[in-house]
């Protein structure tokens, strides 16, 4: 055998010793897009990493007669809040209990309390619904309340008092309060602004009805 010969014979048998490669390693990988798309989980977590939005309600208690939204406002001023944002909650006889609060996010909220326990806690706050709020009377400072109204006085009376202010005459409520010192008639009687309002405290808060002395009290 020549030398060629021999030679082919070695390349064919080191041809046919080697392995071919199977269909899975020659196959194609395909392109996929499982990994562009979201993880449910990763998603879950960065909703509860997202700050609660949307408003939030507060009971502000031990309020006064003499606590007014300004001083509220004031108090909670890092709750960045504005007078329409506050309805006091007054009782049958019109005696202030508390004031609702409508606070833009939960931050604000918070952020109230901090202001009341850095203020030294004059008044407690607790969550509430806006049923209490909507439960409320948005008077806005635009309502008044004439205490003290003798047993015989009429509407008649009542506009004779208010003569020389403009208010809305069918608004005229009269009604009873009782107190541990007896029962005490008074009149609520709306108006179309906040200053008219005033108006009618300051001319006719201490006048007279009849022969009663009338205290005049703003609603807020």
């Amino acid at each position: 055998m020549n030398q060629l010969s021999r030679a082919s014979m070695k390349w064919s048998r080191l041809v046919g010793g080697m392995r071919q490669p199977s269909a899975a390693a020659v196959a194609p990988r395909r392109f996929s897009t499982e990994a562009s798309e979201p993880n449910p989980a990763d998603s879950g977590d960065q909703f509860f990493r997202t700050p609660s939005a949307g408003v939030v309600y507060g009971k502000l208690l031990d309020i006064t007669k003499h606590t007014s939204k300004a001083d509220i406002i004031n108090l909670l001023d890092a709750s960045n809040l504005s007078p329409e944002k506050i309805k006091v909650e007054y009782n049958r006889g019109f005696l202030p209990l508390s004031m609702v609060v409508e606070f833009p996010s939960a931050s604000s909220y918070d952020a109230a309390l901090r202001s009341i326990g850095r203020k030294g806690r004059i008044y407690n706050i607790r969550r509430a619904d806006k049923s209490d709020w909507d439960a409320g009377a948005p008077y806005d400072g635009k309502a008044i309340i004439l205490l003290g109204l003798p047993r015989n006085a009429s509407f008649d009376d009542v506009e004779r008092f208010l003569s020389g202010c403009q208010y809305n005459s069918s608004s005229i409520q009269i009604s009873v309060r009782f107190t541990n010192e007896g029962p005490i008639r008074m009149a609520l009687v709306h108006f179309p602004s906040q200053a008219l309002a005033m108006h009618a405290y300051i001319t006719k808060n201490r006048g007279f009805c009849l022969n009663n002395q009338i205290t005049v009290q703003v609603l807020h």
